[in-house]
C-alpha cells in the first residue's frame, strides 16, 4: 500500500490531516511578530559643511580635513569620505 492509496481509502483522515496542517500554519503565521513600519537604525551619517566663497583647496584644508580628524575619534567608524 503506497501513500496515495492510504489517503484515497481514508478520506476522513486525509481531511483531518489537511485541517491540522492549515491550522498549524494559521497559528504559526499569527504568532510571527510583524510591524507595518519596523524601526531600524541606519549606520550612515551625512555632514554638510558650507564655507561661502571658498575654493576647493580651502574647503579641503580648512573644513574637510579638521572634520575628518574629529570623526576619526569616533569608535566603530569604518569609512570616512569627503567630496
Amino acid at each position: 500500500m503506497n501513500i496515495s492509496e492510504l489517503f484515497i481509502r481514508r478520506p476522513v483522515t486525509t481531511v483531518l490531516l489537511n485541517l491540522a496542517i492549515v491550522l498549524a500554519g494559521v497559528i504559526g503565521y499569527r504568532s510571527i511578530p510583524v510591524a507595518a513600519l519596523p524601526s531600524y537604525d541606519t549606520p550612515v551619517i551625512n555632514v554638510w559643511a558650507v564655507l561661502p566663497g571658498a575654493g576647493p583647496e580651502t574647503m579641503a584644508s580648512s573644513v574637510a580635513l579638521p572634520l575628518e580628524k574629529q570623526f576619526q575619534t569616533i569608535p566603530g567608524l569604518n569609512v570616512i569620505s569627503s567630496t
